[in-house]
């Protein structure tokens, strides 16, 4: 009677059915699961050789090296990039911001489709230090990119997930030089977090370009001054169907905010431009804006300027984030961090002795 109360349907009118009890606790891992065995890492030649002739999978794979925080995949991350250097520095490197919501990933795709079309390589990375946080991360986009990330001549890479912003803004950089060494021509660096990522942006690009929305009511309000001198092109995205007229006026309103800025060190005049990713309208005049650029600061002679003082200002960064990791990893200082800065709040010492206690400790630590 148990048995046909917990399976009313072994009752003797459902003769010749049964119904098997199960398995109790069955295992969470299927258990004829194999091991995965981790890839063994190439040789530094290997992945040199590979880069070169355009091998994506290698590529990943060393841009990987670039993003571990493992001391060994760093010193083989370092001599992969040295190898490589005479190889770098033969693209276009395009910095693109926006405000959110301003359709960065359908303005990527649209532009980016449209240049691998006319047989360029593009390479689409980011500097998001807060992807973990935001919602907004090229993870997210890259699925968004759908007929891009299928193209042959693109490679889309989403940024680190943590860590400072120097830090990853300086692995970016580290990665667009080996995009550069497998022959992607063209390169887009996308800011996806917010405030000073605009800044690292800016210092490893040829071009910053800025995407505005029109129609919200105060196009102007909300965008930094420091965003709008650094730019050297804004597009009003979405200027399609009954948005069309506001992005006109849009376009107005920055060309005349522009005139107040002072002149730029390139010498070259801001542009503003519209354009529809989703109509794939203003597309091709966009990029026309970023040869006009090119040209011009190469025939003044700014663009080999700029590619200097960028690789002078990065070379100062990773000395500072070296020696801060240096500084906060020391046990001395581990030990020692606590203590003085309950001394610094409980008001025992000031602030400026604090820090000097601190670097007395580590310097001393250093002659040991």
């Amino acid at each position: 009677m148990h048995y046909q109360h917990e399976h009313p349907e072994n009752a003797d009118e459902y003769k010749g059915l049964s119904v098997s009890k199960g398995i109790s606790n069955a295992p969470i891992i299927n258990p004829y699961l194999k091991k995965m065995r981790k890839k063994p890492l190439l040789s530094v030649n290997d992945y040199v050789s590979g880069i070169v002739r355009g091998d994506i999978s290698v590529l990943g794979q060393a841009v990987t090296l670039i993003e571990s925080s493992l001391p060994a995949h760093q010193a083989v991350a370092q001599r992969v990039i040295e190898k490589c250097l005479p190889l770098t520095g033969r693209s276009v490197r395009l910095g693109i911001t926006g405000v959110p919501g301003a359709g960065k990933s359908t303005f990527i795709e649209a532009l980016g489709m449209y240049l691998v079309r006319a047989g360029r390589k593009l390479a689409v990375l980011a500097v998001d230090p807060s992807s973990e946080r935001t919602k907004g991360s090229i993870l997210g986009d890259k699925t968004r990119m759908e007929e891009l990330s299928a193209a042959a001549n693109a490679f889309i890479r989403p940024s680190p997930a943590a860590g400072s912003l120097g830090g990853v803004a300086r692995k970016t950089r580290e990665t667009i030089a080996l995009c550069e060494a497998a022959g992607f021509d063209t390169v887009f660096v996308e800011t996806v977090g917010v405030g000073q990522s605009e800044t690292a942006v800016h210092s490893m690009v040829d071009f910053f370009l800025l995407i505005q929305l029109a129609g919200t009511g105060d196009e102007l309000q909300g965008i930094k001054r420091g965003i709008m001198e650094m730019a050297d092109g804004i597009v009003i995205n979405k200027a399609d169907g009954a948005n069309l007229q506001k992005s006109k006026v849009a376009q107005s309103l920055f060309k005349n905010a522009l005139h107040l800025f002072p002149e730029a060190e390139s010498h070259w005049t801001t542009e503003v431009l519209m354009c529809s990713s989703t109509e794939k309208t203003g597309i091709v005049e966009v990029w026309n804006m970023v040869e006009r650029y090119v040209d011009f600061v190469g025939k003044n002679r700014y663009f080999d300027y700029k590619r200097n003082t960028q690789s002078k200002y990065w070379m100062y960064e990773t000395v500072n984030e070296q020696l801060q990791n240096s500084f906060y990893n020391n046990p001395k200082i581990k030990e020692l961090l606590n203590k003085t800065e309950s001394e610094v709040l409980s008001h025992k010492i000031s602030s400026f002795a604090g820090a000097q206690k601190l670097l007395d400790k580590y310097f001393r630590s250093k002659t040991l």
